[in-house]
Formats: C-alpha cells, structure tokens, sequence
C-alpha cells in the first residue's frame, strides 16, 4: 500500500466511516467496483498516451506525464459544463479524467442516471463508474453530447438518492423566503460532508493524482490538502477570492474604495457570514476531521498552484491582491453544447432590432418575466427571440408569442446562444457569467436582470464596465424594460465600450489555454518533487 492509500484509509477512518471501496492492486489499471452495467474508463496505454500527447497545441510541452484527473464541483448545469470544456481539452491531451459527485449529476454530463447507479447496485455505498465516451443522458432531451473518455463515479447514492437533485436545483433557483435560503445553504453544507467523507476513498480506489476543483465546492480543495494532492481551482461563477474593496460575487452593489465603500463591503461580508453559517460549520468541521489546518470559508480552500477563472481582468471590479497563480483565462467552452431546437436561426428582418433574451437553464420558468419582455419588445417594435431552457409550457410559450410584436415574435426551449447573441442587437439576461461572457464575444449591449446567486455581482458589473443596463427581474415593468432597451438600441456608446473587452476575451485563450496552466502547474510541482 502507497503512502497516499494509507493516508486515505486513515482518513476514511476518521472522517465517520465513509464506505470501503475495493483498494487499487497491482500498477495496472485500477480496480473500479465492477457489477451487471458498469464500464470503467479505459485506462490509455503508453502508446496510446504517447499518441495523443503528439497532438498537443504548439507551445505544450510534449514530456508531461499523463495524470487521471478527478473533477468536483457543484452540481449544477453550468459548473459542470465549464469543468468539462476543460476536461475535454485534458482528455485530448492524453490524460484522463472523471467526475464525482452525487448519481443524479451524470445527466449533466450526458451519463444516464440508471449506468451510474448500476454501478452500484450491489455495493453498500451505492457507488459506481460510468465510461461516458459517447452516450447521452437519457434523462434530459437537451443533454450536450459527451467528450469521450470523461467518466462518472457516483458518490453518496444514500444520502442523495436518485430523484433528489431536481428538488435541489428548484430551491437553489427561487429560495423564495429566509428558511427558503436557510435550506439552500444546508444543502451546499450537506453536499460538502458527503464529498469530504466520501472522496478520500473514491480518490484512493480510482487511482485519482490531481483534482480540479470548482471554487464554489470546498469539499475539492480540504480533501486534496488532506491527501497531499495537487489540485488546481476554477472559478466556473465571479471568483470568491476576497479584498477589501470588493464586493462578494453575491451582492448587488457597485465598486468603491471610499472608507464608505469599505465600510459597506466589510458590513456586508459579515452578514453573508453569519448567513451561511452551516455551510462553515461544515467546512470548519471536515478541515478538523481531515486534520488539517482550520478554516471555514471557500475563499480559504483554494490551490496555491493555479487558480483559473472564467472572466477576464477587464470585466470585473479593479482586484490588487490576487495571487500570481490566478489566471483569466475567459469562457471554457468545448464540444456541441446544449442542443439547440432552432437551428439555424429563423430568417429574422435585418431592417428591424432583434432582441435576444435568456433567464438561463434554472429560470427559464418565470413566465412573468418573459411575458413583460415581449410587451416591453411590442411597445418598441421590435423582433424578440425569447428562450425559456424548457422552462415554459407551449401554452406559456403562445401567451408570449401572442405578448410581443406580431409576426416578430419567436419563443423556443434551447436556441443557438451565440449565433442569437451575435444576430440580436441587444440581450436581456438573468445576468448567468456565461451567458454575460458570450455578450461580450459577440459585442452585444446587455439588460441584466439578475434573480440569484452571483448574478447580483455580474451585474453590477456589467453597469460597472458600462456594457449594459441592469432592472429587477421581478418587480421592473413593461414600460421600463422598454426604456432601458431603448437606451441599449439608440446610445453607440455600448458597443463602444464592450468592444476592447470583446478583444479582450478573444486572446483569453479559453479551455486550450486553461489546460496549459493546469498542465505547468503539474509539472512545476513533479519538477520541485524531483529536486
């Protein structure tokens, strides 16, 4: 047994008896719990490696070894889908990667729900790999196709049983009330025990050498420490690293280094402190169980190695103390994405203003907002391609159709994001940062109206950067929708000012350029280890 495999078993022993998974033997490929449904990844051979690595970017060094990764995040849509962009781009490069998390998760990745938990239907954990090359969810008509060799291990089938996430998700996108918020926070608390309990042994049997780890799942960054991997975190929403100046991603306020401004940043962030309380508590309770150093925060839990955002430097408030190992490196994008049920976009009138608007996969369900979207579109005149992610009923749909301009109007689940973003000559967003980072590639002045999470913060800072205008998702009328896509239309002075970030964006280098820093990183760490 390795030093890292008798780590993780004491681990495991301390940390409540998280369940054994049959131990890696030999220096083969490892041993994945196989039962009735169950593929483990393929393991490359060295040629097969040597293969692909011959295919790197210019620039990559060819003699980086190749590293199983494993992934932890959120389970959330959007997370997911920037961590696999990057996966895809690792996968490309030789290296191997899987996913861990709750059963219900794999659909995001295009795995079906039932794989993952044939994998373990005979195994007291409920824990199972699932090889993803090549398969769609089942559960979900829009699911992106999958990048092949990515694979699924579930984790904590018990405590999150198949079914649960969806209830999650509902509560994640309208707490609707303090307890409301109060349960969305012992959800998060809840999913960084499980992980915290359950990676140790899942890392040790999969033969797992580095993670990636979102910075919104703290469980990545205690566990990794704990076992003395490297691992490297991404910001997938507004980074969470704190200064004093700057607002936290979830508050709706704008820049200001004034004492007043410091005053109410500090304000602030002690009472999204006390608000999350149980998601500390957990995160301070793993640390002490990990016998780690304490900490109970995830601004606290992320990589000395690399830290890799998706924004770019331009678009967010003036940062002066991030670390060096913090990269911008823009949108992760990769594969076909969500599938879209117009393409190509319909024939719109190039004589006439389109408007583009999106609420995103979790709010695609306020049919209120939309309904006041299209009538704000109608009293201007102008062309609307509304998106509801399936959000909607076709009833829902027709009333919006029926709302806005006649004969201008087009209501569809999934459209081609960024062909509709560079087509529309404005956008109104839940202020989601993937939908805010496409506006800016394609140069489109933005109406933000931000609903939960970080979108408050993105917000704020597209007024912040002067590329859009942001109104309440909830209470912000026809009338007043339509003034502010009035401005958006008629004043020049947006696209002016979203056009260096636009170029900006362009040399940010994305996933390819994502996965450079994640493989310098490694080597920097085997070069020192060799020293």
């Amino acid at each position: 047994m390795t030093d890292g495999q008798v780590a993780a078993t004491g681990l495991r022993q301390a940390n409540g008896g998280a369940p054994e998974l049959p131990p890696a033997s030999g220096t083969g490929a490892p041993a994945f719990p196989r039962h009735a449904g169950v593929v483990a990844p393929a393991v490359p051979s060295v040629a097969g490696a040597e293969a692909s690595a011959s295919a790197r970017p210019p620039g990559v060094a060819a003699s980086i070894c190749p590293r199983h990764f494993g992934v932890v995040a959120p389970a959330f849509p959007s997370h997911f889908s920037g961590l696999a962009a990057l996966a895809g781009e690792l996968v490309r490069r030789g290296h191997r990667v899987t996913f861990l998390h709750r059963p219900d998760a794999a659909a995001y990745l295009g795995a079906s729900i039932a794989g993952a938990l044939n994998g373990g239907a005979g195994h007291a954990a409920g824990n199972g790999a699932v090889n993803l090359g090549g398969n769609r969810a089942n559960t979900q008509s829009a699911a992106a196709p999958l990048v092949p060799a990515i694979a699924f291990y579930a984790l904590g089938a018990r405590r999150f049983p198949p079914g649960s996430l969806a209830a999650a998700l509902r509560r994640a996108a309208n707490p609707g009330s303090p307890l409301g918020l109060r349960k969305v926070i012992l959800d998060m608390a809840d999913a960084t025990d499980m992980l915290c309990k359950e990676l140790p042994a899942a890392i040790e049997a999969l033969r797992i050498d580095a993670l990636l780890g979102d910075q919104m799942e703290a469980a990545a960054g205690l566990v990794a420490e704990a076992l003395q991997l490297p691992f490297v975190s991404v910001a997938c929403a507004l980074p969470v690293n704190r200064e004093a100046a700057v607002p936290l991603p979830v508050m709706p306020f704008g820049y200001d280094a004034s004492a007043r401004g410091l005053q109410m940043v500090a304000g602030s962030t002690s009472v999204y402190d006390w608000i999350m309380t149980p998601h500390r508590r957990a995160i301070e309770r793993q640390a002490r169980n990990l016998g780690i150093s304490p900490r109970d925060a995830m601004h606290e839990c992320l990589s000395p190695l690399a830290q890799i955002s998706q924004t770019i430097a331009g678009f967010d408030f003036p940062r002066r103390h991030l670390p060096d190992h913090f990269h911008h490196v823009g949108p992760l994008r990769g594969g076909a994405g969500v599938q879209a049920d117009i393409t190509p976009l319909p024939a719109f009138d190039p004589d006439r203003p389109l408007v583009f608007a999106s609420l995103g996969t979790l709010q695609g369900q306020r049919f209120g907002a939309f309904e006041r979207i299209a009538r704000a579109c109608r009293a201007l005149n102008v062309q609307l391609l509304a998106a509801h992610c399936g959000g909607l009923t076709a009833r829902q749909a027709k009333a919006i159709e029926q709302a806005g301009t006649p004969g201008a109007t087009t209501v569809c689940a999934y459209a081609p994001q960024q062909a509709a973003l560079a087509r529309a000559d404005a956008v109104v967003t839940h202020a989601g940062l993937n939908t805010v980072m496409d506006a800016i590639a394609t140069g489109t002045p933005m109406l933000a109206l931000p609903i939960a999470f970080d979108q408050p913060g993105v917000a704020a800072r597209v007024c912040h950067a002067g590329i859009g205008r942001r109104a309440s998702a909830r209470i912000t009328g026809a009338g007043a929708l339509a003034a502010h896509l009035r401005a958006l239309l008629d004043d020049p002075s947006y696209q002016r000012r979203l056009a260096p970030l636009s170029s900006e964006l362009a040399r940010a280098g994305g996933a390819a350029r994502a996965a450079d820093i994640v493989e310098q990183a490694l080597a920097d760490v085997s070069a020192g280890a060799a020293t």
